[in-house]
């Protein structure tokens, strides 16, 4: 039987696996997607239905930072069915805090707006003022060599290298191509959408390939970007002129932006850094409900099972095992806790 993997995306840069040393090789597990009757409702509420006719697997995600006793290391459940042409994943873990304050600008008491850094991070390696993340990585066609036998996501994971305090992700051999479900919180999550990307063998490059081999899909429209300080001020504020510790949201939606009104707000107030709107095209084929409640993250996945872009994994034969990986991020840019067996979905006829 044939496999294709997904692996943590959660995975965006790279470190599960040390450049030096060999990825240790785990058994697979199966995740059996059986045939629902009615798609669930995307609320990050796992009362539907179909999850309780899925089978249940449970996981232990290691080596991450933050979590429970800032150990690093959360343990969770991963569910999968399918309806018509969508495949539906349910997938929970544990994550004691909600992690939304993704650098906001915050008013100084000289009336100044600075935006807050990680004092520690070295370059992309922000572990105290991000945003909850989760990720997977599916192997397009099989192609990456080992990841749905033995390593799953640790094929494509070179830390240690220089330029990155944390890594690089890549597949080693041109051809070899994961599909990257990334879920980030404030920049998509918290509007319904997983961002679609991808990974190849493109090594880094500190002008040429800052992300090394993570990829985004194509867009026709939408996404997120920093809202620029202009005079000092941040260009935009939300249109309800709610700092974000107050009762706003660490997120400026497009449709609500307005001109920053610095009178609207004292000292110690923060507001969005980041501007989100749903992508369009390829990049936003994947739906998401995701929510977190007493200490823990439930979340809704759905996607077309065939989409027939070159940047996905395609599941069009359900005779198949397609191998994955998950990975989960506790307010962390890239030091991600992740599966160490490969899964493999499978289909219930």
């Amino acid at each position: 039987m044939s496999s294709v993997a997904i692996v943590l995306p959660l995975l965006l840069s790279a470190g599960m696996a040390n450049a030096q040393e060999k990825p240790k090789s785990f058994k697979p597990v199966p995740v059996t997607a059986v045939k629902a009757a009615a798609a669930p409702v995307l609320d990050g509420d796992a009362s539907d239905a179909v999850w309780k006719a899925a089978p249940v697997v449970k996981f232990d995600a290691i080596k991450g930072v933050n979590f429970k006793d800032n150990l690093g290391n959360t343990s969770g459940t991963v569910q999968a069915a399918y309806a018509g042409d969508m495949l539906y994943m349910l997938v929970t873990y544990d994550d004691p805090t909600l992690s939304v304050r993704r650098s906001p600008f915050v008013k100084q008491p000289d009336g100044a707006w600075v935006k807050l850094k990680d004092p520690d991070d070295k370059g992309g390696d922000n572990n105290k003022f991000y945003e909850d993340k989760m990720a997977a990585i599916w192997n397009i066609g099989g192609s990456i060599f080992g990841f749905n036998e033995r390593f799953s996501c640790q094929a494509a994971c070179h830390a240690g290298e220089p330029g990155k305090p944390y890594g690089n992700k890549y597949t080693m051999e041109e051809g070899e191509m994961g599909d990257m479900w990334h879920l980030k919180y404030v920049r998509g999550g918290a509007i319904g959408q997983i961002d679609d990307q991808y990974l190849d063998h493109t090594r880094y490059d500190p002008e040429k390939a800052k992300e090394a081999g993570r990829k985004s899909d194509a867009k026709t429209g939408g996404g997120y970007e920093d809202v620029k300080l202009v005079d000092g001020k941040p260009e935009f504020m939300s249109k309800d002129a709610k700092a974000a510790n107050k009762g706003g949201t660490y997120w400026l939606k497009a449709e609500d932006k307005v001109a920053f009104d610095n009178s609207k707000f004292a000292a110690g107030d923060e507001i969005a850094s980041i501007m989100v709107a749903p992508f369009t095209g390829d990049r936003g084929d994947i739906a998401t409900g995701a929510k977190w409640a007493n200490g823990k993250w439930t979340v809704e996945i759905a996607r077309k099972l065939v989409t027939g872009s070159k940047t996905d994994v395609q599941f069009d034969d359900m005779a198949k095992a397609y191998g994955f990986g998950l990975g989960f991020f506790d307010n962390a840019q890239v030091r991600h806790a992740f599966i160490q067996e490969p899964l493999h979905l499978v289909f219930q006829k």
